[in-house]
């Protein structure tokens, strides 16, 4: 959660900031949220799934990451275009808005939960 928040702090000063040397400082934030969104997500799972299924598993779980990204890449060109007239710094905030979510829906996460 707070890997997710820092990253949106992250998208949210890109357009924030006038000096180009204090990107480094948004990128190193959403860096951040990218290494926790690649790893965190499994992390998650491989503790609550029987051992000797964890390659079907994962694999039904990689489903949940990678359709979204499809969807993304088949419509947002759409939604930049026709919704945020290609502000780039829209896109930017919309992005953030959506780490927030994420973040805030870590909330609902069992960390406890036995393997099943």
């Amino acid at each position: 959660m707070l890997c997710l928040t820092i990253g949106a702090i992250g998208m949210f000063s890109v357009g924030l900031i006038k000096d180009h040397n204090m990107l480094y400082l948004s990128m190193g934030c959403i860096g951040i949220a990218w290494a926790s969104i690649l790893s965190m997500p499994y992390a998650l799972l491989s503790g609550v799934i029987p051992a000797e299924k964890t390659g079907i598993y994962m694999g039904i779980f990689n489903f949940f990451i990678v359709l979204p990204e499809i969807i993304a890449s088949l419509f947002f060109g759409y939604f930049m275009e026709h919704i945020l007239h290609n502000n780039k710094i829209a896109a930017l905030g919309v992005a953030g808005c959506l780490l927030l979510l994420a973040a805030l829906l870590c909330l609902r996460i069992r960390e406890n939960a036995k393997p099943a």
